[in-house]
């Protein structure tokens, strides 16, 4: 008897609940068309930001930003109608009162979306670089094909697409390529030191301003860096307009050919290898510590300096000692070849 009544009520209460779902059923359809209708009024608004700030390259990323704000805000207006329209006593404070009591969770469930959303948000408003600018993160480089509120992509210049994290790009530095309308390229060159100086930067000066891509003002300028091993280096810097990377390829090409043929082959300057002078000297118990019979670059002073030693006769003598401290040489022997 108890298992039929229990049985009975809960029919019902199913029932009444079907029959409340029944009645709720064209309100939750209506809601579901405002909130529809809200959604595709809130990415038209966006578009139509975005629309209008295209053509001005300053406002591009402010429009973006307020696209996506306002798209935000008319959704959230989407959704307080909605429910407003399935539940007649439902008020805006009551949903935020419930965001936030679940804010606190949200926020750590969410948290490095919500870094990327806010970092995003920033860089769109501040502009350290903009779409189509060429820029260097870390080991990545390439133009900026899109600035989200999540993510930024970069396309290389070997045709790869790169996502980075806003937050990463907000906290650490980058490199704009593109910042300025001209940017400076060096190059080193090294010359004999056998070489004038002053003609090689006067022929490099005249190589520089006769490739067309370089500018005149600022004027390039060639400077001598140091005195290496081999070679005098000679910095050559000069400046190109655009600044971006196939403008600075081409140019370095251009220039650098252009350096080589005034100076290499119409002048005879030499463009020296690096090389390399060896010393040899006997390190034997009977030289050690006496530099006039040994040969490490440094002079003799008033004391005869020691003549140099082929290599086989060194080994030979290397020999000759090893075999007298083993008894099987003879010191006549050594002194013979001494006096060689």
């Amino acid at each position: 008897m108890d298992i039929q009544a229990a049985i009975t009520a809960a029919w019902q209460k199913i029932g009444g609940q079907i029959d409340s779902f029944i009645i709720m059923l064209p309100n939750i359809i209506l809601a579901a068309i405002v909130f529809f209708i809200f959604f595709f009024v809130a990415r038209w608004l966006k578009l139509l930001v975005k629309r209008l700030t295209r053509r001005h390259r300053q406002a591009r990323n402010l429009g973006m930003v307020l696209g996506r704000l306002a798209q935000g805000a008319v959704i959230l207006l989407g959704l307080f109608v909605a429910l407003s329209i399935v539940v007649p006593t439902f008020r805006a404070g009551d949903l935020v009162q419930l965001l936030g009591i679940s804010g606190v969770a949200i926020g750590f469930a969410f948290r490095d979306i919500l870094q990327n959303f806010l970092a995003g948000i920033l860089i769109l408003l501040t502009e350290p670089f903009k779409i189509e600018d060429q820029i260097v993160f870390k080991d990545f480089e390439g133009t900026v094909e899109n600035i989200e509120t999540r993510a930024t992509t970069i396309r290389t210049y070997d045709g790869r697409r790169i996502v980075i994290p806003n937050s990463e790009l907000f906290t650490n530095s980058v490199t704009v390529n593109t910042a300025f309308d001209a940017r400076r390229i060096e190059y080193d060159v090294g010359i004999g030191y056998g070489d004038d100086v002053n003609e090689a930067k006067r022929l490099m000066l005249e190589a520089i301003y006769g490739v067309d891509d370089v500018l005149r003002d600022p004027a390039a300028d060639v400077l001598v860096l140091e005195l290496a091993e081999s070679s005098v280096n000679i910095r050559a810097r000069w400046w190109i307009k655009p600044p971006r990377r196939i403008d600075d390829l081409n140019s370095r090409d251009k220039v650098i050919s252009a350096i080589k043929q005034k100076l290499y082959v119409e002048n005879g300057i030499d463009l020296p290898y690096p090389t390399r002078q060896i010393l040899f000297h006997d390190q034997t118990e009977e030289t050690d510590g006496d530099r006039t019979r040994q040969r490490e670059g440094w002079p003799a002073g008033s004391n005869e300096v020691p003549k140099p030693r082929s290599i086989s006769g060194s080994l030979k003598r290397i020999a000759q000692i090893q075999a007298s401290k083993n008894g099987n040489g003879s010191d006549r022997n050594l002194a013979a070849d001494d006096n060689r």
